[in-house]
């Protein structure tokens, strides 16, 4: 499925914040309303550092990405690795500051939410769509 962008808003360290959600495919269920996309070197290597929290209901995609780290942080994010399909290749519920995740061949990026946005029937090979 290809992900359709809907007008830039604006541009912040290199981060662009669209107007986007990312939503279940298999029930609809919006994982966030509001997704940030991370494309260049410097905003995939910022990342959500130096913020103090994600609010309910944002998001960050960062593409391409095959692990992540959250050293520096100040709070844990569920973490969902997608393929180029956007199938899910991996989840982390609640990763806590200062770990690393594994690194996933598979995964063409990552949707980092607020923790505790992902229920626990959520499975691998789910998809996810973005609009």
């Amino acid at each position: 499925m290809d992900i359709v962008l809907r007008p830039l808003l604006l541009s912040r360290a290199g981060i662009r914040v669209l107007v986007m959600k990312a939503v279940l495919v298999s029930d609809g269920k919006a994982l966030a309303v509001d997704v940030s996309v991370a494309e260049s070197l410097v905003a995939r290597m910022r990342g959500l550092l130096g913020r103090s929290f994600l609010p309910a209901g944002h998001a960050l995609l960062i593409r391409p990405c095959k692990g992540i780290h959250t050293f520096f942080m100040r709070f844990s994010i569920d973490a969902v690795f997608l393929d180029k399909d956007n199938r899910i290749v991996a989840l982390y519920h609640s990763l806590p500051p200062n770990r690393m995740t594994a690194v996933y061949c598979k995964a063409h990026s990552v949707l980092e939410l607020p923790a505790g946005t992902l229920d626990a029937d959520l499975e691998v090979g789910e998809g996810i769509e973005f609009f």
